[in-house]
């Protein structure tokens, strides 16, 4: 695994680790920051990322020249296909929550500081929270005798060959195989709180919904499948 890896016990954050290395500017392309549990792990829009040990909790940190919303489907499908490989069948809720069964099995948190973007990732694999308001699940209930370092290894080679796809000016294969792994294509779902047809994701990033004769494109909003 060709990267800078720093492993803890316990912290608060990974990704406020990784911002703490980008402040002090001793922060390197390249680099995992991974810890058996976190006191303050957090996901999108700040909500509580519950962190007990067992799971896979984990940022990489990357340089980069610019923010690119495409970014996120390159980790979904990189966290997929890292499932799909020790034999667990996921698919992908828009833009980059994992499912097992139609129940969360990982999330990502992508942030960007100065020339670095961190990506954040959560993996359950010995347990899963209750009472969030969704269904949650774990790896070992679909597949025994996955071990966190394991995972991690894996995970480290998809994001390498997904990332470079883009950074190619590849994303048409992001795109593609992000389509076939995506929950709830071509069905109805909610946005907004209201019914709409899951279309497809354009090669700007823009998922492409359709409400009776009209196509909206929506970018960094919430759907519920």
């Amino acid at each position: 695994m060709n990267y800078q890896l720093y492993k803890f016990d316990e912290i608060p954050s990974t990704q406020e680790h990784a911002h703490d290395l980008i402040a002090k500017g001793v922060a390197h392309d390249r680099t995992i920051i991974v810890a058996d549990a976190q006191s303050a792990g957090r996901g999108r829009y700040r909500r509580t990322w519950i962190s007990n040990p067992g799971n896979l909790y984990a940022s990489f940190v990357y340089k980069t020249e610019k923010r690119d919303p495409r970014l996120s489907y390159c980790v979904a499908v990189a966290i997929a296909e890292t499932l799909i490989s020790f034999g667990v069948a996921p698919q992908i809720k828009w833009p980059n929550d994992i499912l097992i069964a139609r129940k969360k099995v990982s999330g990502t948190l992508i942030e960007y500081s100065k020339d670095f973007v961190i990506v954040g990732i959560g993996i359950n694999i010995k347990s899963n929270p209750a009472g969030l308001g969704y269904e949650t699940t774990k790896i070992d209930r679909h597949k025994r005798g996955v071990s966190r370092d394991a995972l991690l290894a894996a995970l480290a080679e998809k994001m390498d060959v997904w990332m470079e796809c883009l950074s190619a000016g590849n994303f048409a294969a992001v795109r593609a195989r992000w389509m076939e792994l995506a929950a709830g294509l071509n069905s109805e779902i909610k946005y907004q709180g209201k019914p709409a047809i899951l279309c497809e994701i354009n090669l700007d990033g823009a998922l492409v919904l359709r409400r009776g004769n009209d196509y909206i494109l929506a970018l960094g909003d919430e759907i519920s499948i």
